[in-house]
């Protein structure tokens, strides 16, 4: 750090009148980068000198290079904001996804349904739907984007059909569900790859889309059963499977 010395005897006058005032008020007084103190003895009622603080030529060069909009990351690299946004509009699709999920099992756990394999399954589903967002989200940081939450939208709390019944009724919307989000994962695949993002492709064919197929294909399936067992005691046998079939993969 460069110390600089001047004398400060021109900026009172001969006889320190506001001395006193001066040195109560501010005993520094600052002008950008530069720091002038002013020094004085009580017996003595002249200040002895200026000290001016001026920091290194490299610290000065370095200041340069921080980013001059607060909270810039230093490590985003080609990656766009039409990308930024596309993820944190899948964040959301998940988030959505993963609270309707919830509502069904709050809806099968209820003693008066009492459906326990089916909500074993959505409650699952819904932890799997929201540790989906959280990889997202930690996706958008390391890629010096910000994770921006919007609104989820209030789910349903009934499921129950005068047709197909509650549990073919509730099969049948995860279906729907595991669709859209497929379809909405695919949309952020268009988006990274019209933007060059190589890497942003590669994430979401490695952690989404292969697992995307497989849950659309085995609810599919769980819907084709329901279709054919009926309501009533069908419904109680499928869920009796579901819950078996759980227990086995846990």
């Amino acid at each position: 750090m460069i110390l600089k010395v001047a004398p400060a005897f021109g900026l009172l006058n001969s006889n320190g009148e506001n001395l006193s005032a001066l040195l109560s008020k501010n005993s520094a007084s600052r002008s950008g980068n530069r720091c002038l103190v002013y020094a004085a003895k009580h017996t003595n009622t002249k200040p002895l000198s200026g000290v001016v603080f001026e920091p290194f030529e490299e610290v000065k060069k370095e200041l340069l290079l921080v980013p001059t909009v607060p909270h810039d990351s230093l490590a985003r690299q080609k990656f766009s904001n039409e990308s930024e946004s596309a993820i944190n509009e899948q964040i959301n699709v998940e988030y959505n996804v993963s609270y309707v999920y919830h509502a069904m099992f709050a809806y099968f756990d209820r003693d008066n349904v009492a459906l326990k394999g089916l909500a074993k399954f959505f409650k699952e589903s819904s932890v799997e739907e929201r540790e989906h967002a959280e990889k997202l989200m930690e996706y958008q940081n390391k890629r010096g984007g910000k994770v921006k939450l919007q609104s989820i939208l209030m789910p349903l709390s009934e499921f129950d059909h005068a047709e197909k019944g509650d549990a073919l009724y509730a099969m049948e919307l995860a279906l729907s569900l595991e669709k859209l989000t497929n379809e909405k994962l695919l949309n952020l695949h268009t988006v990274a790859t019209r933007n060059n993002d190589v890497q942003l492709t590669d994430f979401i064919e490695s952690e989404f889309l292969a697992e995307q197929v497989e849950s659309i294909k085995k609810i599919s399936e769980y819907v084709a059963q329901l279709r054919r067992v009926g309501k009533g005691h069908g419904a109680w046998h499928f869920d009796q499977m579901l819950l078996q079939e759980e227990d086995v993969v846990a």
